[in-house]
C-alpha cells in the first residue's frame, strides 16, 4: 500500500532520497512537503486513538479530596491547597494565599471599595459573585437540604460544610487548647483568641474584637435597631440567629443537661459554659482589681465597670448602664414585656430571678429546713423570710 509505505518508511528513506537529490538535482522542498504531511497524519491518528472527551466533562480528579475538574491545569492549581504552600502574602494583614489572583481579591477588602450593592438591603460587596450569593438570601429559595436534620441552604457548598457537623469529624485542632473544628477557617478564627490581638475597637464603649465582623455585629447594639421580634413575648433582637435561640426558651425544650447538678439548657454552648462553674477554674482575672472569672465574656463585662463608661441608656427615664444585660432588665420595668415564661404553667415574669423563685412552687420537695423550729420550705427565700420570725424582738 502506497500510503502505508509513505507513512511508515519515509523517515528511513531520507538518506536514499538525499543521495538521489545529489545525483539528479531534485529539490528537497518536495521531501519537506511529504514530511509535513506525514507529521499531520501521525498527529491525527494519535488524536483518534485518545478516548473521546465531551466538552465540559470533569475527567481530572484530586486524589486527596475527590474534587473533579475539566482541565489538568485547574487540578494542579487546586492541589496547592493540600500542599499547604501559600507563597502570596498580604502586606497589610499577613494573610497568605496559594494563588496571586486570590491575593488580589483579598486586597480589595483593605481598600474599602465595595462597588456591588444589594438593591433590597443596601449591603455592599467587593465582588459581583459575592453579591449574587447574598441575593439568594432574599429570594428565600433554599434548594439544598440536609437529610439528617432537614436544615436547608441556598448553596451546595454550605450544605457540605454543614454535613460535617453530623459526621463528627473535626480534623483541625488547636495547638494551644486542643479544641477541634470541622473547618480550617473556624480554627484560624479560634486561634485569634489565644493571640490576644483585638485590633477592632468600638468607639462608643471601648470593647475590642478580634474580627471586623464581630465589631460590626456589636455596633448594632448601640444603634438600637432590632428588626427581629419574638411573637410570644415581644422581645426584639439585632440578628435573626439570636431570635431563633431565644425562641427555644418558650418551647421549653432543653436537651442538654449537666451531669453534676441536673440543670438543663436549650443550647450545648450554654451547658459548656455552665460546667466551668463546677470545675472551679477561673482563668480570666482582672488586672485592675484581681477578680477572677470562669468565662472571658464575664471578664470583658466586668472591665467596663472600671472604665466608667455607661453606653447603654434607658429610652424611657434616661438611666444609663455599663452593661446591656442590666439595661435590658431595667427596660422591662417600663415595657412590661413578658420575657421569662414558666414551662409548667406559662406564667410570665419580668426577670429570670422571679421565674426561678416561681419554679419552686411546682415541686413537692421541701429541702430547706429551719434549725430553730424544724419547719421545712421549698425555696431558700421562703426559709429566709420565715427565719425573720425567730429574730424579731
Amino acid at each position: 500500500d502506497q500510503r502505508e509505505s509513505r507513512g511508515c518508511l519515509l523517515p528511513d528513506l531520507f538518506p536514499v532520497w538525499k543521495d538521489f537529490q545529489l545525483h539528479h538535482g531534485v529539490s528537497l522542498g518536495l521531501w519537506a512537503h511529504l514530511k509535513d504531511q506525514h507529521g499531520a497524519t501521525s498527529q491525527r491518528s494519535q488524536e483518534a486513538d485518545k478516548p473521546h472527551r465531551r466538552k465540559g466533562e470533569k475527567t481530572y480528579s484530586c486524589d486527596e479530596c475527590g474534587k473533579d475538574f475539566t482541565q489538568a491545569g485547574s487540578l494542579k492549581t487546586h492541589q496547592l491547597i493540600h500542599s499547604g504552600v501559600k507563597p502570596y502574602s498580604c502586606d497589610l494583614c499577613g494573610k497568605s494565599f496559594t494563588q496571586a489572583g486570590h491575593l488580589k481579591k483579598h486586597q480589595l477588602i483593605h481598600s474599602g471599595v465595595k462597588p456591588y450593592s444589594c438593591d433590597l438591603c443596601g449591603k455592599s460587596f467587593t465582588e459581583a459573585g459575592h453579591l449574587k450569593k447574598h441575593q439568594l438570601i432574599h429570594s428565600g429559595v433554599k434548594p439544598y437540604s440536609c437529610d439528617l436534620c432537614g436544615k436547608s441552604f441556598t448553596q451546595a457548598g454550605h450544605l457540605k460544610k454543614h454535613q460535617l457537623i453530623h459526621s463528627g469529624v473535626k480534623p483541625y485542632s488547636c495547638n494551644v487548647c486542643g479544641k477541634s473544628f470541622t473547618q480550617v477557617g473556624h480554627l484560624k478564627k479560634h486561634q485569634l483568641i489565644h493571640s490576644g490581638v483585638k485590633p477592632y475597637s468600638c468607639k462608643l464603649c471601648g470593647k475590642s474584637f478580634t474580627e471586623a465582623g464581630g465589631l460590626k455585629t456589636h455596633q448594632l447594639i448601640h444603634s438600637g435597631f432590632k428588626p427581629y421580634s419574638c411573637e410570644l413575648c415581644g422581645k426584639s433582637f439585632t440578628r435573626a440567629g439570636n431570635l431563633k435561640r431565644h425562641q427555644l426558651i418558650h418551647s421549653g425544650f432543653k436537651p442538654y443537661s449537666c451531669e453534676l447538678c441536673g440543670k438543663s439548657f436549650t443550647q450545648a454552648q450554654t451547658l459548656r459554659k455552665h460546667q466551668l462553674i463546677h470545675s472551679g477554674v477561673k482563668s480570666y482575672s482582672c488586672e485592675l482589681c484581681g477578680k477572677a472569672f470562669a468565662l472571658n465574656s464575664d471578664l470583658q463585662r466586668h472591665l467596663v465597670t472600671h472604665s466608667g463608661i455607661k453606653a447603654y441608656s434607658c429610652d424611657f427615664c434616661g438611666k444609663s448602664f455599663s452593661n446591656k444585660h442590666y439595661r435590658n432588665i431595667h427596660l422591662r420595668i417600663h415595657t412590661g414585656n413578658d420575657v421569662y415564661c414558666c414551662d409548667q404553667c406559662g406564667k410570665p415574669f419580668t426577670t429570670d430571678s422571679q421565674l426561678q423563685q416561681h419554679m419552686f412552687s411546682h415541686t413537692e420537695e421541701r429541702p430547706y429546713k429551719c434549725d430553730l423550729c424544724e419547719k421545712t420550705f421549698k425555696a431558700p427565700h421562703q426559709l429566709k423570710k420565715h427565719q425573720q420570725i425567730h429574730t424579731r424582738k
